[in-house]
């Protein structure tokens, strides 16, 4: 008999490394895991992972296995969103991957009322700041700020993310305030891990663009600790206005070089490209889109940006 049931837990423990990850994964317990790998690799006659007391990775079978576990799993996904489109009320487990900063910031809060709104919804977020494979991790949608390399998700525009200069008022009280980009060669500057180049800062001015190559003692991978590293008064940090926002708006930062705008991107919900949308996506979605999809976001207006 084929072992189709065993093909989501396989996939998960080559996702996630291991038989304890997996188990936290699917909500089951490891001994379940490692029964139903154990079954899956006895119908086989083949091993699909290379064990040992530190990790586990696939075999040359478990290689090709995968492959095609991958592909199971996404018709058996289609098969699902086909059925339940027809009951018109979202519902099911719906895995959301989203940026820390933005979905701690402007995510979690909107959180109780959605599933409020929608009973029926099992909500997973993920957030994390690294660009994580959609299908292959098996997430159902993801909010992406940025711009958004060419693949085979569907994307929609909810917002324009715009990013300004900013410090504290006492570190420019001590450190004296630029007055031209160039200035910032001669102060300290906190870079965001991820960028593309963190170091090589864009502005376009009345004199067109402008290319600075910063330099400073601190680097970050987390919008929010690198707010904070400003806000006590560090340097002058690049930040997008759904972190700066509020504390722009309180005093607590001050824009840098405000006539002297950042490269403008936008933000997204992105979908794996499906025949049919889950209705849970959808409700998201539009949820997200009705929630903060504009194109002066409040945080713009904090940051006096717009209004």
């Amino acid at each position: 008999m084929i072992e189709i049931g065993a093909i989501p837990v396989f996939v998960a423990v080559a996702e996630t490394g291991g038989f304890a990850a997996a188990a936290r994964q699917l909500g089951i317990t490891k001994s379940a895991v490692s029964k139903r790998i154990g079954n899956l690799e006895a119908h086989l006659g083949m091993q699909l992972f290379h064990r040992s007391t530190r990790s586990m990775s696939l075999t040359e079978a478990g290689e090709i296995y995968l492959s095609h576990a991958v592909q199971a799993l996404g018709s058996a996904r289609e098969a699902e969103d086909a059925v339940t489109a027809m009951r018109g009320r979202p519902a099911g487990r719906l895995r959301v991957n989203a940026p820390m900063s933005f979905g701690w910031l402007h995510v979690a809060p909107l959180i109780k009322d959605f599933l409020e709104h929608h009973p029926g919804i099992t909500l997973d977020l993920t957030m994390d700041d690294r660009v994580a494979d959609l299908v292959e991790a098996g997430f159902d949608m993801a909010i992406r700020a940025g711009t958004l390399p060419d693949s085979a998700l569907i994307a929609r525009r909810l917002a324009p993310i715009h990013s300004v200069l900013a410090a504290a008022p006492e570190y420019l009280a001590q450190a004296g305030t630029p007055k031209h980009p160039e200035d910032l060669l001669h102060h300290s500057c906190l870079h965001y891990s991820y960028s593309r180049d963190p170091r090589e800062w864009l502005l376009h001015g009345a004199e067109g663009e402008i290319r600075v190559r910063t330099k400073g003692r601190l680097r970050v991978n987390n919008s929010e600790a690198l707010c904070t590293a400003l806000i006590d008064g560090l340097g002058i940090g690049r930040l997008p206005t759904f972190v700066a926002g509020a504390h722009l708006a309180a005093g607590r930062l001050v824009r840098v070089l405000p006539a002297y705008a950042l490269p403008e991107q936008s933000l997204y919900a992105v979908f794996p490209e499906r025949r049919h949308m889950p209705a849970k996506v959808r409700a998201f979605a539009d949820f997200l889109a009705d929630r903060i999809g504009r194109e002066t976001p409040f945080w713009d207006i904090e940051a006096g940006l717009g209004g």
